[in-house]
C-alpha cells in the first residue's frame, strides 16, 4: 500500500508539474551581467543600485561608484567614494530629466570619444603583487567630462557602512562633498532640490534622521551631530564667517532604532523613513506656502510594525523597501484579469492621477506590505474652517506574506510585484544542497530568490517565477534589490505606421540607445549592413525606430542586450551581489514564440492573423548597419524625416505582411499535421479551408486526405475561387469522381457549389454516364440525382439539347422550359411532344387527377406547342400524329382548342387593351391551322367543351356535315343538330328537333325569328296548338313578329290553357308599348324635319353679297378687247392645289380668277363660308373632279345632268320655265357635283351651298 501510494503522489506531482510548465509566464528575463562585466572586476560585487530616467547607478562592497546608460549599459563614470560597502544610493532631481534627441546630438561625437579613452584607460592591469588594479580615469575625466545636458546634470549621493555620506555631480567632479557622520548609515536621500537647498537626509545605526546642508563644494567635513568637538567647533566657525563653511546638521527624528530607508516623494513634498519601530512619514520643507511654514519637517502619519512573533529579533535586521508610485506611468491591470495567458495588446493603459493631489507609496518589510496613499493639508472645511492641515496618510491595504520581502513596487494598477527572498526549511535544505555545501556555513542554505506578482485585490498570487542568480546559496534578504524603470512611453500608435517620428513618442529608452539612427534615411527601416564590423570606438547599430525598439550593442557583449533594448513596458531590475537580471512583460511576440514551443499552434495562428505585427516584431532584434549621417542641415525635427518617412514606412509595411504571411503559412501547416497525427481528420480539413492559402500547399494536403482515403473530410473546404497559380483541375475531379460512386447527394451539393471552371467537364460527364449505365434503369433517388447532375454538366458544357433531355426524363419542367424559351430548343425535341407535354404529369395524376389540374399542368408545354405553330418549327401535323400514336385524345384536345382560341394574347396597347385588328387577325390564322383536323376537333369538343363545339360549328367551314352530325347525333347533341340542319336549309327538320326532342318553346320562337320564314311561323303554330304550354309560350314571347289576331283564331275553342288571361294580358300590353314607341318615333321625326326645313329655309332667304366688276373699269375694258368671246369660252387654267387660306379677291371666281360681271351668264354659286367664296358652277364641279381646266372645259357628265345642271355652250337650258320636279332635280345634281361645302376651307361644316 506505500508503494502505491507513492506511486500515486509521483504522478499526481507529475500532473502539476505538467500544469505548471502548461502555464504561460507572465514575464520575461534577460540576464545583463556581462553588460556589467567592469563593475565586477577584482572581484568586487554590488551591495546597492538605483535605475531612473537613463542611468543606473550601482555601489559595490569596495566602495566603488559605476554609473552606467541606458540601454546601452556603457560606462558614463566610476568613482571611489567609500572604504567600505556602500549602503544607499540616491540621485536629485528624481527622475531625472529624460534625453532630449537635439540638445544631445551635439555631445554626441565628443562622448564617443571620450568612450574610446576611458576603454584604453581604465584596462586591467596586474601590480607586482600579483592582484590587478584599474588605472584611475580621474585626468581622463577632468580633460572630458560628461556633456552637461540636462539628463546628465545630476547628483548623486552615497552612503556607507564605513559612516561616509559622499555627493558628487556626474558631470563636475570638482562639484562633490563628503561628510563624515562616524557611525555607519544605511540610507541617504537627497532632496529633489538639492542643486539650490543642498540638502539632504540620512539615518542610520544611531537611529537619527538627519537633515544635512552641505558645505562648500570639494569639501570634506565632520558631521556636528556625531559630538567631536572639532566638528563643533568647525560648524560654529563656519556659521559665523571665520571659518570654511562645512555645513550643518540637524536631527528631525531619533531614539527608535536603527534607520533602514528613507525616500522622498516624488513631489518632494513627503519623505517616508523607516526604523525598528515602524513607518514614518513628514512634510518635507520643500514647496510650502508661508502660511503652512510651521508644518516643515512635521511628521503626519505612524504606521506600527506588526506586532507577530519574531518581529521583535528581526526589525533591525530586515531592510525595509519603499517605493513612491508614479500612478501616471502605470500599466492597465491586464495581468490582474488575465488568467489564461493571453496579452493586452494596448500594451499602455496610463491612469491620469492628480499628483498635485494625492500620492501612492507602497513599503515592504519583512514579510508585509502596505499601500499608503498620502492626502495634502490645505484650508480646514467644516468645523476647522480658518485652520490649516499639514495633511494625513491613509492605509489602503495590508498584504502579508509567506516571504521575506527584498524589493516591492506597484506593477500595474492593482498588481504588485515583490521580490521575495524564501526562508528555507533546515531539513529540506539540507536535502535540496550538495554533500560539500553541506559542510559550510549555516548560512549557505539559502534558496534561490523568486520574482511574484500579487493581485492586490484578490490576495492571490499571479505567477511566481525563481531567479538564476550566483552563489545564491550565501546570499541573505538584503543582498537582493530591485528598482523599477517605468515605461513612459506612447504605445497609441500601432508599430507599423509610426516612422522614424514614431521614437519621440517612445521616450528616452529609444533616443538614449542610439540618437544618431534619427538622422538616417532609412529610420523607420532596418538596414541592410552588418552589425558586428569594428567601427573604432564601439559596434552601434541600429533597429526598428518605428517599432519603439533600438540597440547599440559592444562586440563582446551578451547576446541578451538587444532584447533588453527591443522590449517595452516597465522593467524590472533585479541585483544580486553577483548579477544583475531585468525582467520585462512579455508581449505578443513572446506569447507568439511560447505557443509555438508548446505546439498551440491553432491559437498561435490566431495571433498572428489579428496581429501580424507580432511576427516582424520578433525580427528587430536582428543586428544593423549603422545610420548615415545627414547630408544637410535641418533647421526642425520634421525636416529630418520629411524626405523618405512616409515611403520608408510603406516598406516596413510591406516587409511585415509578408513575413506575417510565411509564419502564418508555417503556423498553418504545422497545426494541419498535428491534426493529422491525432487522427482529427475532420478538424483538419476545416482548419486548411482556414489556414492554406496557394495552390501548392492546397495540391499536397489534398492528396494526403486523398491516400489516407479522407476525402470526405476536406472537400467542403476546398477554394472554389480561382487561386494564383490556380489549383490543378486534377485535384477537383478526383474528389468529385469519389462522390461520384459514393455519395450522390454530395456530388450534387458540391456541383452546385463549384464553378464549371475549376475542373475539366468532359471528365466528369464521362463518368457520370458510365454510372449511369452500369447502375441500371430504374429511376430510384440515385438516379434522379445522377441525372440532375448530368444535366447541370450538360448546361455547363454548352450541351443544351442534351441537358434538355436530362430534364425532360427528370420531369422538371421548370428548368425545361426555361432551357426551351431561352435557347429556343423546341426544334429539338419535336420527336418528342408527349414528353414535353407531361412534364408536371405524374403517372398517379394521369389516373386521378382531375381535368382542372391536368389543364394546369399542361398549360405552359401547350401554349409553347401553339406558339410555335405559328413560327412553323413544330407544326401541328407532328403535334396531332405523335399525341394521336400515343393515345393521348385529352391532351390534343387542349392543343387544338390553343389553335382554335389562339395564342395567349399577350400583346396590349398602351392603354391595356387588346388591339382588335392584331387579335383577330392571329386568330384566324390560329384558326386556319385547325382547319385539317375539323373532325377530329369536333370529337374532342364534343367530349370534352360542349360551347366550344357550338362556336367551332358557328365559325368553321372545314368540317364535314356528316361527321358533325354523326358526332352531335350519337352524343344527342340537339342544339347543334339544329344549328346544322339550319345550316343545310332543312329548318322545318329542325323546328321539328326543338319542339318533338328539346320541347322549348322559347327556343322555337328564338329559331322562328332568326329564320324570318313564314312557313316556319305556320308550322310552329300549327304543332303548337294542342299544346298549351306553347300557346301561353306564344302569347307571351311572340311580340309582333306575327299578327295577334291570327294566334288568337287559330286557338282551339274549349282548350283549357293555363295563364291564357295573363298570355293575352302581356301580348297586348305589347302592341300597346310598341305603337306608342312608334307614335313618339315619329313625333321625334316631324320635329325634326321641321327644324330643317326651318334652316333652309332661312338659308335660302340668306343673301350672299357678289362684288361685280363695272364695265367702265379699265379691266372690263381689257378683258372685252383682249377677249370678245364669252367669259365661259375663257380658257384660263385653275389652281392645281389652292390651300385653304388663299381668299379670292372680291369679284373673282376662285376657280377661274375672272371677274364677276353684270352680264354673267353663268349660274354663279356662292357659299356662306368666312371668305363668302363664289364659284363659277362650271369651276366648281371641275375643280370637285380634280380637273385643272377653266369654265368651258368638257366633262364626262351625261348631256341630261349637265343641261340640267349647267345649261349648253351658250348657258342656256333646256327648258322655259321649271316645275317642282325640276326644281328638285336641279338641286339634287348641284347638290353631288358642289360635295359638303366650299372645297377651299378647311373644315366640311364652315360652308353650305347657297
Amino acid at each position: 500500500m506505500a508503494e502505491a501510494t507513492e506511486d500515486d503522489n509521483r504522478e499526481e506531482d507529475s500532473e502539476e508539474s505538467d500544469e505548471e510548465e502548461d502555464e504561460e509566464p507572465k514575464l520575461k528575463y534577460a540576464p545583463v551581467t556581462r553588460s556589467l562585466l567592469p563593475v565586477y572586476r577584482n572581484g568586487d560585487a554590488t551591495s546597492t543600485f538605483i535605475v531612473a530616467g537613463d542611468k543606473m547607478v550601482m555601489g559595490t562592497h569596495n566602495g566603488n561608484i559605476h554609473v552606467v546608460s541606458l540601454p546601452t549599459f556603457q560606462s558614463l563614470r566610476v568613482y571611489h567614494a567609500h572604504s567600505a560597502s556602500v549602503t544607499a544610493v540616491s540621485i536629485s532631481p528624481f527622475p531625472p530629466p529624460l534625453p532630449n534627441i537635439r540638445s544631445d546630438a551635439s555631445f554626441r561625437r565628443p562622448l564617443e570619444r571620450r568612450q574610446t579613452l576611458e576603454r584604453r584607460q581604465t584596462a586591467v592591469k596586474p601590480t607586482l603583487n600579483g592582484t590587478a588594479t584599474t588605472t584611475s580615469p580621474r585626468s581622463t575625466r577632468s580633460l572630458l567630462p560628461l556633456p552637461p545636458t540636462p539628463s546628465n546634470s545630476i547628483y548623486i549621493a552615497t552612503s556607507s557602512i564605513d559612516g561616509l555620506v559622499c555627493v558628487t555631480s556626474l558631470v563636475d567632479a570638482k562639484d562633490s562633498t563628503k561628510r563624515n557622520f562616524s557611525r555607519p548609515i544605511q540610507t541617504v536621500a537627497l532632496s529633489p532640490e538639492y542643486k539650490s537647498d543642498r540638502t539632504y537626509l540620512s539615518g542610520g545605526l544611531a537611529g537619527q534622521l538627519i537633515l544635512t546642508v552641505s558645505g562648500q563644494p570639494g569639501t570634506s567635513s565632520i558631521s556636528t551631530v556625531s559630538g567631536g568637538a572639532g566638528a563643533t567647533a568647525s560648524g560654529w566657525l563656519g556659521a559665523i564667517g571665520l571659518g570654511p563653511n562645512v555645513g550643518k546638521d540637524t536631527v528631525l527624528h531619533s531614539g527608535e532604532g536603527a534607520i533602514s530607508i528613507i525616500k522622498w516623494s516624488l513631489s518632494g513634498k513627503y519623505v517616508v523613513w523607516v526604523n525598528e519601530q515602524g513607518i514614518k512619514i513628514m512634510r518635507s520643507g520643500l514647496y510650502l506656502e508661508s502660511v503652512d511654514s510651521d508644518f516643515a519637517w512635521k511628521r503626519i502619519s505612524h504606521v506600527d510594525r506588526p506586532d507577530l512573533p519574531g518581529w521583535e529579533e528581526m526589525a533591525s535586521v530586515w531592510k525595509a523597501r519603499a517605493e513612491w508610485v508614479d500612478e501616471t506611468n502605470i500599466e492597465a491591470d491586464d495581468l490582474a484579469t488575465t488568467t489564461n495567458g493571453t496579452h493586452n495588446v494596448g500594451g499602455h493603459s496610463p491612469v491620469r492621477s492628480q499628483r498635485n493631489l494625492t500620492e501612492k507609496l507602497v513599503v515592504g518589510w519583512g514579510g508585509t506590505i502596505w499601500i499608503l496613499k498620502i492626502y495634502p493639508g490645505g484650508a480646514g472645511t467644516g468645523k476647522e474652517v480658518g485652520e490649516r492641515k499639514i495633511g494625513h496618510a491613509e492605509l489602503v491595504t495590508i498584504l502579508r506574506t509567506d516571504c521575506i520581502i527584498s524589493g516591492v513596487s506597484l506593477y500595474s494598477q492593482n498588481v504588485l510585484a515583490v521580490l521575495a527572498y524564501v526562508s528555507p526549511d533546515d531539513e529540506e535544505a539540507s536535502q535540496s544542497v550538495s554533500p560539500s555545501l553541506r559542510r559550510r556555513h549555516h548560512r549557505e542554505n539559502a534558496v534561490q530568490p523568486e520574482l511574484r506578482l500579487i493581485n492586490v485585490d484578490t490576495k492571490e498570487e499571479i505567477s511566481a517565477d525563481t531567479l538564476t542568480v550566483s552563489r545564491y546559496e550565501t546570499l541573505s534578504a538584503s543582498d537582493y534589490q530591485m528598482g523599477v524603470l517605468p515605461d513612459i512611453g506612447n504605445k497609441s500608435t500601432p508599430t507599423t505606421q509610426r516612422g522614424a517620428l514614431g521614437v519621440l513618442g517612445e521616450g528616452f529608452w529609444n533616443a538614449a540607445f542610439n540618437p544618431a539612427s534619427l538622422f538616417g534615411s532609412n529610420a523607420s527601416i532596418r538596414s541592410n549592413g552588418s552589425g558586428d564590423k569594428d567601427l573604432g570606438s564601439s559596434t552601434m547599430v541600429s533597429s526598428t525606430i518605428g517599432s519603439g525598439k533600438a540597440a547599440i550593442l559592444s562586440s563582446s557583449r551578451s547576446s541578451d542586450l538587444p532584447l533588453v533594448a527591443t522590449s517595452t513596458g516597465m522593467k524590472i531590475f533585479i541585483h544580486s551581489p553577483y548579477d544583475c537580471v531585468i525582467a520585462m512583460k512579455r508581449d505578443l511576440s513572446d506569447h507568439l514564440s511560447w505557443l509555438d514551443s508548446h505546439e498551440r499552434y491553432e491559437e498561435a495562428w490566431d495571433l498572428i492573423n489579428e496581429h501580424p505585427e507580432t511576427v516582424i516584431a520578433s525580427t528587430d532584434n536582428i543586428p544593423l548597419s549603422s545610420p548615415t549621417t545627414p547630408t544637410r542641415a535641418q533647421s526642425s525635427l520634421a525636416e529630418f524625416f520629411a524626405d523618405n518617412s512616409s515611403q520608408s514606412t510603406s516598406v516596413a509595411h510591406r516587409e511585415a505582411n509578408s513575413t506575417a504571411e510565411k509564419e502564418k503559412r508555417r503556423i498553418g501547416d504545422l497545426w494541419v499535421e498535428q491534426l493529422v497525427r491525432a487522427n482529427e481528420w475532420g478538424h483538419a480539413g476545416a482548419v486548411c479551408g482556414k489556414v492554406l492559402d496557394t495552390s501548392t500547399r492546397w495540391e499536397h494536403w489534398v492528396w494526403i486526405f486523398a491516400k489516407n482515403n479522407k476525402i470526405e473530410e476536406i472537400a467542403p473546404y476546398i477554394p472554389t475561387t480561382q487561386l494564383n497559380p490556380p489549383l490543378p483541375s486534377l485535384v477537383y475531379e478526383v474528389v468529385l469522381g469519389h462522390y461520384v460512386t459514393r455519395n450522390r447527394r454530395r456530388l450534387k451539393e458540391l456541383l452546385d457549389q463549384w464553378p464549371p471552371e475549376l475542373f475539366d467537364i468532359p471528365s466528369v460527364t464521362s463518368a457520370i454516364e458510365a454510372q449511369l449505365k452500369t447502375g441500371g434503369k430504374g429511376k430510384d433517388s440515385d438516379w434522379r440525382t445522377l441525372t440532375e447532375c448530368l444535366a447541370k454538366l450538360y448546361f455547363s458544357d454548352a450541351r443544351y439539347q442534351d441537358a434538355l433531355r436530362c430534364y425532360i426524363r427528370l420531369q422538371d419542367a421548370d428548368t425545361a422550359m426555361e432551357l426551351i424559351r431561352e435557347h429556343h430548343l423546341i426544334g429539338d425535341i419535336s420527336d418528342d411532344i408527349p414528353g414535353l407535354i407531361l412534364l408536371r404529369v405524374s403517372d398517379e395524376q394521369m389516373k386521378t387527377a382531375s381535368l382542372k389540374e391536368l389543364e394546369d399542368a399542361t398549360k405552359e408545354p401547350i401554349s409553347l406547342l401553339v406558339e410555335e405553330a405559328h413560327h412553323g418549327l413544330v407544326g401541328p401535323e407532328t403535334v396531332v400524329s405523335q399525341l394521336n400514336t400515343a393515345d393521348l385524345p385529352l391532351f390534343l384536345f387542349f392543343y387544338l382548342r390553343g389553335l382554335w382560341t389562339g395564342p395567349h394574347r399577350s400583346t396590349l396597347s398602351e392603354e391595356g387593351t387588346i388591339p382588335t385588328a392584331r387579335s383577330e387577325k392571329l386568330a384566324n390564322e390560329s384558326r386556319s391551322l385547325i382547319e385539317p383536323f375539323s373532325d377530329t376537333a369536333i370529337t374532342l369538343f364534343a367530349e370534352y367543351d360542349r360551347p366550344l363545339l357550338m362556336n367551332f360549328l358557328q365559325s368553321s367551314q372545314s368540317y364535314t356535315f356528316e361527321k358533325a352530325s354523326a358526332v352531335c347525333e350519337g352524343r344527342n347533341y340537339i342544339p347543334e343538330l339544329v344549328y346544322l340542319l339550319s345550316k343545310i336549309g332543312q329548318t322545318k327538320q329542325a323546328l321539328r328537333l326543338i319542339i318533338d326532342r328539346l320541347q322549348d318553346v322559347s327556343q322555337a320562337i328564338a329559331f322562328c325569328k332568326t329564320q324570318d320564314d313564314p312557313d316556319l311561323w305556320n308550322d310552329l303554330l300549327e304543332d303548337s296548338m294542342d299544346k298549351p304550354r306553347f300557346i301561353r309560350g306564344l302569347l307571351e314571347e311572340v311580340g309582333t313578329a306575327i299578327d295577334p289576331a291570327t294566334l288568337v283564331r287559330r286557338i282551339p275553342e274549349g282548350l283549357e290553357i293555363e295563364g291564357l288571361r295573363e298570355g293575352l294580358s302581356r301580348m297586348i300590353r305589347e302592341f300597346e308599348i310598341q305603337g306608342s314607341i312608334s307614335s313618339g318615333v315619329a313625333k321625334v321625326l316631324q320635329s325634326e324635319v321641321a327644324v330643317g326645313m326651318n334652316e333652309l329655309r332661312m338659308g335660302r332667304r340668306k343673301g350672299i353679297k357678289f362684288h361685280m366688276v363695272e364695265d367702265e373699269s379699265p379691266l372690263a375694258e381689257d378683258i372685252e378687247t383682249q377677249s370678245p368671246e364669252p367669259p365661259n369660252e375663257v380658257s384660263k387654267p385653275l389652281k392645281s392645289t389652292p390651300t385653304p387660306s388663299e381668299q379670292a379677291k372680291p369679284g373673282y371666281c376662285p376657280g377661274c380668277d375672272l371677274p364677276f360681271t353684270e352680264k354673267e351668264t353663268q349660274t354663279l354659286v356662292g357659299f356662306a363660308c368666312p371668305f363668302n367664296h363664289v364659284w363659277h358652277l362650271s369651276c366648281l364641279t371641275n375643280f370637285n373632279k380634280g380637273k385643272g381646266k377653266g369654265p368651258n372645259s368638257d366633262d364626262d357628265t351625261p348631256e341630261r345632268e349637265l343641261r340640267f345642271a349647267v345649261g349648253d355652250e351658250e348657258g342656256n337650258y333646256d327648258y322655259f320655265a321649271r316645275s317642282v320636279g325640276d326644281k328638285v332635280t336641279h338641286a339634287r345634281l348641284l347638290r353631288e357635283r358642289i360635295g359638303k361645302g366650299c372645297p377651299l376651307c378647311v373644315h366640311k361644316d364652315l360652308g353650305e351651298a347657297f
